[in-house]
């Protein structure tokens, strides 16, 4: 009773405390209420109630602010009047964009006009086709966007009503409800090598076409299925979308097909495909389910099987719906093969569809998975410089196999700087300590327990069960090309003398 009656005394400043936490943390008071129900479901505060305590209208037990605490990693003492709270907290947005822009100056050379001549001819004298430019585009609207596109997941709740899982029977039964027809046709078994594999398209309207091969895959046969739907919604499948592939580069035209005149065609089917991929995403794993899912199981990447989804498209998806905004996600088949990339917080690429690089790091973790003989999934912490001082990401890396045949790496991570920031650690000094322990170490060493401490309580904060796997292994200096190589000695015979 005693400690109660301090606790009332003392609680003029707990509801801006957390408050002041939650948005720090990118955390909605349902997210908050949820986190707090895992950890105690008699103690936790709904949601309706935690307002009224944000607001200073109630103040919680002594008890139920330790469940609260717990979620931040903090003692319930910090949130009393006497515990002096970091400055104020206003979220940013982060890095809009994978790379940062360039001030378009003089204006006059930047008009549309003059973009609509010069752009044609800069990719014919590059050559960089019609297609790869729109993915470029997309890509950079996507990232600009921070995958954040209500519309399409509006869309898709309403097809869908949000339920998840949604089974194979369900699906079949969503496409028939929008007029669509599955057939069947087969396709000759591949010899052994990389390949591509038509696994759908629409044959005409109303009439689709699904590989055979789809049956050995269900996971695989619901999200082309949830394409399509995508497809009949937003486009009223005005046949733009005809096909569907997987492989490398299964998104680009062949050789034969392509011109090195810029089709306008060409970036408005891209653009289709990019919505209603979207879309399918947002139907098979709706937002708020699958947020609740994932922070169940600590994003780990088997939640897939739960939700019914491939790896790819619950790895998607955690970029999408996380609270935490500063992803990042790439599908790679081989070295110069992306298949999928997201860089939500502007992680340099390692390479490009653009141009081969001479010099490609080869200490990513999606390089690593895809030269190693390993299977399963792989935590890595790694230290990357950014325009600057180095940040710290985690990712986590999964080789999988698909129906072509081929082997291909999804790996979903995360930029850990804005989340020490959020935390009150000074970020450039501990990742430049690090930074300078692996250098002398030959580019890898192990995390000082100091900081390993700090780290955990960090993904403890953020609820992902890899960040903790990746915090026991080494960390690894990277780089976006073996010409800045920071390790010592450096990879490339040829950095030598720099």
């Amino acid at each position: 009773m005693r400690q109660e009656q301090s606790l009332l005394r003392k609680s003029h400043f707990l509801g801006t405390k957390i408050r002041n936490l939650r948005k720090r943390n990118h955390l909605t008071m349902e997210d908050l209420s949820a986190r707090c129900i895992r950890l105690d479901p008699e103690l936790a505060p709904s949601v309706s109630y935690l307002s009224m305590i944000e607001r200073g209208k109630r103040t919680p037990s002594y008890a139920m602010l330790q469940v609260i605490a717990d979620v931040f990693q903090k003692s319930p003492e910090w949130f009393l009047d006497d515990a002096p709270e970091e400055e104020a907290i206003v979220p940013e947005k982060g890095n809009r964009g994978g790379i940062s822009g360039m001030p378009l100056e003089p204006g006059f050379l930047f008009s549309g006009d003059i973009l609509q001549i010069a752009i044609p001819e800069m990719l014919s004298q590059t050559g960089i086709s019609g297609r790869q430019f729109a993915q470029l585009l997309i890509r950079a609207y996507q990232e600009h966007h921070q995958n954040h596109f209500p519309d399409l997941e509006r869309a898709a709740d309403d097809i869908g009503n949000k339920q998840l899982p949604l089974s194979l029977e369900d699906m079949l039964d969503l496409a028939a409800r929008q007029g669509l027809k599955v057939h069947w046709f087969q396709t000759p078994k591949n010899e052994s090598g990389t390949h591509r594999l038509v696994t759908s398209f629409l044959d005409a309207p109303g009439k689709l076409m699904l590989n055979d091969a789809l049956r050995s895959s269900p996971t695989r046969m619901k999200y082309d299925l949830a394409v399509h739907i995508g497809h009949c919604v937003l486009h009223r499948s005005d046949g733009l979308l005809h096909e569907m592939n997987i492989g490398p580069g299964a998104y680009e035209l062949d050789p034969a097909q392509q011109s090195s005149s810029v089709n306008a065609q060409d970036i408005l089917q891209a653009w289709r495909s990019f919505e209603a991929s979207f879309f399918a995403g947002a139907l098979l794993c709706p937002k708020v389910p699958f947020r609740q899912l994932l922070d169940r199981y600590g994003y780990e990447v088997d939640a897939h099987r739960l939700a019914g989804v491939t790896p790819s498209v619950a790895m998607r998806r955690m970029t999408v719906v996380s609270p935490y905004p500063h992803w990042h996600y790439f599908d790679a088949y081989t070295p110069g093969k992306l298949k999928a990339v997201y860089r939500g917080n502007g992680i340099p690429l390692p390479w490009g569809n653009m141009r081969e690089v001479a010099d490609p790091c080869q200490h990513w973790s999606v390089f690593r998975m895809i030269t190693e003989p390993r299977q399963g999934s792989a935590a890595q912490i790694s230290l990357l410089d950014v325009n600057g001082p180095p940040r710290l990401y985690c990712c986590e890396s999964v080789k999988v196999t698909d129906l072509a045949g081929n082997n291909r790496v999804l790996c979903a991570g995360i930029d850990l700087n804005p989340a020490m920031e959020a935390q009150g650690m000074d970020a450039p000094a501990m990742t430049q300590e690090l930074k300078q322990l692996c250098v002398s170490r030959g580019g890898e060493a192990d995390i000082p327990a100091a900081m390993r401490r700090q780290l955990l309580m960090l993904a403890r904060i953020l609820n992902i069960h890899w960040l903790e796997r990746g915090l026991q292994q080494q960390a690894r200096l990277i780089c976006s090309r073996g010409a800045v190589c920071p390790r010592e000695p450096k990879c490339y015979g040829a950095c030598q003398a720099t």
